[in-house]
This record gives C-alpha cells, sequence and structure tokens, in this order.
C-alpha cells in the first residue's frame, strides 16, 4: 500500500491511467470496453482523453468487467508513483 493518501479522485485517475494502458497496447479497444459496460463510446473516449471522469457505477463496471480489484488500482499506483510521469 502507497504510504501517502489515496483518494477516490486518485483510484479513478489510476483506473484511467491503466485503460489509457490497455488500449495503447491493443489488449483492448474503446468500442469493445463501451459495449461490455454500457458506457456510450464518446463518453469512454473523453474520458481517456481526459476530459471526462466515470461515475463511481461505471468505474465498478469496469473493474467488474476487468475483473480488477481496488487493490489492484492502489498497487499499480505505488508502483507508478515511484517515477515521473
Amino acid at each position: 500500500m502507497p504510504d501517502e493518501v489515496t483518494n477516490f479522485e486518485q483510484l479513478q485517475l489510476q483506473l484511467i491511467r491503466h485503460l489509457q494502458g490497455l488500449v495503447r497496447s491493443g489488449a483492448i479497444t474503446e468500442r469493445s470496453l463501451a459495449r461490455a459496460t454500457g458506457i456510450s463510446q464518446p463518453h469512454l473516449h473523453n474520458v481517456l482523453k481526459g476530459k471526462r471522469l466515470l461515475s463511481l457505477e461505471k468505474a465498478d463496471q469496469v473493474l467488474y468487467y476487468l475483473r480488477i480489484e481496488v487493490a489492484d488500482l492502489l498497487a499499480s499506483g505505488s508502483r507508478e508513483n515511484t517515477g515521473p510521469e
């Protein structure tokens, strides 16, 4: 667990960074993620571009679909916080 305080906004941003990485690597497409989670593709695109945020309900749907737990985001966040972005 990271030494610093983590809040919901930081968790949301960590989830978005994770999704950006999946899309960049080709592991998933915006369209397939949108369809699987019930999020409109334009909204998801804006989320991935940093213009919008996910509601808690939609964030939960993404986590469920990708089989990611909040603890996974915390763990990846602590690894990513070790260097500059």
